[in-house]
């Protein structure tokens, strides 16, 4: 059987409610807690969005990550942002990540897909994030679960899976 190197998907249980996995997606200041260390939105208007407001379908944002020097800036916009159990939003090179929550067997589960990996890209996209949203979620697990963020915000330390 061939390698499908288009898409993947990543799930992990959370003992969170829908509500605070959710929020930890769709509102700056709680995405800043656990993925980044700055998230900025813009509505479709260009006005700033504030740290404590869902963001929506349409937003733009500029997210940076802990462990580079710059930030390693990433611009992208909100395709969906439901209120309730999906986001989803485009991401490295034209693809396309969606996040899900739903019940399953009495837990929650939190399913993401990143889609419309290139071709070109396929190797570095589908391992390179593959192996981040591995490590970002259950960052996301840790935090809601008890509090402790297992990043790494130490940009001089290289080559670590939390960063």
């Amino acid at each position: 059987m061939k390698q499908d190197w288009s898409s993947f998907t990543k799930r992990i249980t959370i003992d969170a409610t829908t509500r605070a996995i959710y929020n930890a997606w769709a509102i700056p200041e709680q995405i800043e807690r656990w993925f980044l260390s700055r998230a900025d939105y813009t509505g479709p208007d260009g006005s700033a969005k504030y740290k404590t407001e869902r963001v929506k379908a349409g937003d733009a944002y500029t997210w940076r990550w802990y462990g580079f020097p710059d930030g390693s800036p990433e611009s992208g916009k909100v395709l969906e942002a439901n209120g309730h159990n999906t986001f989803s939003f485009t991401f490295a090179d034209g693809c396309i990540v969606e996040v899900t929550v739903v019940a399953e067997k009495g837990d929650k589960v939190v399913q993401l897909t990143q889609k419309k990996i290139g071709s070109d890209e396929k190797l570095r996209l589908y391992i390179g994030c593959g192996e981040g949203w591995t490590f970002y979620l259950a960052n996301l697990k840790s935090m809601l679960e008890g509090g402790i963020d297992l990043r790494n915000k130490n940009d001089k330390i290289k080559g670590v899976i939390n960063s």
